[in-house]
């Protein structure tokens, strides 16, 4: 169980880090790298970046979760 939760834990990390890779920061970031010519006709408030921002919330939530979980089940091994 504990090797289940490790192994989710290692994807969940590199799955919030590549998520967070992808947001448009205030100078442009690695996010322009796959759309740089879009920035004029999309903008930040766009559907694609909010719908970015709510996976990556929840991404986190779950990460943190299986954290807590992770903390519990070593605790009392």
């Amino acid at each position: 169980m504990i090797l289940g939760f490790s192994i989710a834990l290692i994807i969940f990390s590199l799955l919030a880090m590549l998520l967070v890779l992808m947001h448009k920061g205030k100078g442009g970031g690695l996010s322009d790298m796959f759309g740089g010519g879009m920035q004029s006709s999309v903008g930040g408030s766009s559907v694609a970046e909010r719908n970015l921002d709510r996976i990556t919330v929840v991404i986190g939530l779950i990460w943190f979760a299986i954290i807590v979980i992770l903390g519990l089940l070593l605790k009392f091994e």
